[in-house]
């Protein structure tokens, strides 16, 4: 299913095209939520977007990614499309990341930290699994990539302001688009939450 991001949403969103300043932004993203800098590592990033007011947050690579994190010993795809709200310590509502348990792949929804902090990451599955690992485990090996001007490389959009009862009217239409946003994806997903309640019966 291709992410398709509603118009109203988009217009108050900056937007970030090209793999560096798409890095750049995913890794300053992780910074502000106080989540471990590792966690995203998609490559060839094609575009980034990001919704302060809500924190809706969108990222587009060329293709998918699969990734293992040594520390916690999980592999996790990520797929063309990732979506997300991100919060303090919180990544919810999650679309396009998918983690290996046992023998399946279930869908992840929510990505957190402890507070108040134990040094723990906890991951949520779509079914009701959940499992905790080091927040080390998904920190980024390097330093964060540096732009090559004043400006993030890429194109940047500034987001539109508004005020008043429009701006309250347009953060409701955003929250709406999210959410059709995070159900198309769970609909997608049914059959990946039989298996997950599976595996969490036996665990």
């Amino acid at each position: 299913m291709t992410l398709t991001i509603p118009d109203d949403v988009r217009a108050k969103a900056e937007v970030y095209t090209g793999d560096e300043a798409g890095q750049i932004k995913t890794r300053l993203l992780l910074e502000e939520t106080g989540l471990p800098s590792g966690l995203l590592p998609l490559r060839d990033i094609i575009e980034c977007g990001y919704v302060e007011e809500t924190g809706f947050v969108w990222l587009k690579q060329k293709k998918k990614v699969d990734h293992y994190f040594a520390g916690a010993g999980r592999h996790v795809t990520y797929g063309a499309e990732v979506s997300a709200v991100a919060e303090k310590g919180r990544l919810k509502k999650i679309t396009g990341v998918k983690a290996k348990e046992l023998l399946i792949w279930v869908t992840l929804h929510e990505i957190c930290v402890d507070d108040p902090p134990t040094g723990k990451l906890v991951c949520k599955a779509i079914g009701g699994l959940s499992r905790s690992f080091p927040v080390e485990a998904f920190e980024a090996d390097g330093p964060p990539p540096q732009p090559k001007n004043n400006l993030a490389a890429g194109e940047v959009v500034a987001k539109k302001e508004s005020n008043g009862e429009e701006k309250k009217e347009e953060e409701k239409e955003e929250e709406k688009a999210i959410d059709e946003i995070d159900e198309k994806m769970k609909e997608m997903n049914k059959g990946e939450v039989v298996q997950a309640e599976g595996v969490a019966a036996k665990n």
